[in-house]
């Protein structure tokens, strides 16, 4: 099986995240944590096309014109590695509507880092707040436990 292709994206509103805690889905990887909205290509989608899918099929929002951050690239003993293409985006128009796949809570950005989250995510969030420029992010777990991050070819502690 060949890697997976991913887009994810947070949403900015008056300095808060839009943020999804998974909490509905069955057998999900990624229960109880928080994350912004994404999922994966359907064929032929651009990274921008499925960002802007996933954050309507989630959010009921309309996404215009979302900011292509970084990709990030996670490996894992546990999963197929997967190519995530990483936005954010604080053009958007639509009423807020709930989610198959857990609750979304617009989160104030300096409250995010206390939120349970992936470590990697951490390193990740982190760049955005920073307004790093574009950037290539390696995360290799262990189960659920990371146990390297590059950046840009550099090597990270972790």
């Amino acid at each position: 099986m060949g890697p997976i292709l991913t887009s994810l994206l947070y949403i900015e509103r008056d300095g808060k995240y839009l943020m999804l805690h998974r909490t509905k889905k069955e057998h999900d990887p990624n229960e109880g944590k928080w994350i912004g909205v994404g999922g994966k290509f359907e064929a032929d989608e651009s990274p921008e096309e499925c960002a802007i899918r996933e954050a309507r099929e989630e959010t009921g929002l309309s996404v215009l014109r979302p900011v292509f951050r970084g990709i990030v690239t996670f490996i894992s003993d546990r999963c197929p590695t997967e190519y995530m293409h990483l936005f954010t985006a604080a053009d958007f128009t639509g009423e807020l509507r709930d989610c198959d796949e857990g609750e979304l809570a617009w989160v104030e950005k300096s409250r995010v880092p206390g939120l349970p989250l992936w470590e990697g995510d951490r390193i990740f969030l982190s760049l955005l707040a920073e307004g790093a420029p574009f950037f290539s992010l390696k995360l290799v777990y262990r189960g659920d436990t990371l146990v390297r991050a590059t950046l840009d070819g550099r090597e990270l502690a972790v």
